[in-house]
């Protein structure tokens, strides 16, 4: 028998995917960007009964360089009819003399439906 999501919430928390492009970086030496990807931590708890999640990953290697995402904390949730995505926003590693900006939103939480 199949539990439910909220059945099994004690055991494991849900997870967002996400995907995302860096801002470019360089502009006047040499101008580029990174994509990323990945799966977020699971929900983690926080006051008003709302959740975050903890994203870390790497971006694509350009040239002579890759830059880490790194203990980078999503906003809430924000519903979108009876989902949620989260919004995120922050700055990667310095690599080869810079940092890129970067600002996405997940992917949909659970978006086949409530089964665990």
């Amino acid at each position: 028998m199949t539990k439910k999501c909220r059945e099994c919430e004690e055991e494991q928390q849900h997870v967002h995917e996400f995907e995302g492009s860096t801002r470019i970086a360089e502009i006047k030496e040499d101008p580029h960007n990174h994509r990323f990807a990945g799966v977020s931590g699971q929900a983690i708890r926080i006051k008003g009964g709302n959740h975050v999640h903890l994203i870390e990953t790497r971006t694509d290697f350009y040239e002579n360089h890759f830059h880490k995402i790194i203990k980078v904390f999503t906003d809430p949730a924000v519903w979108v009819n009876d989902r949620h995505v989260h919004f995120v926003s922050d700055t990667t590693t310095e690599n080869d003399g810079h940092t890129h900006d970067f600002i996405f939103a997940t992917l949909i939480e659970n978006p086949i439906g409530e089964e665990c």
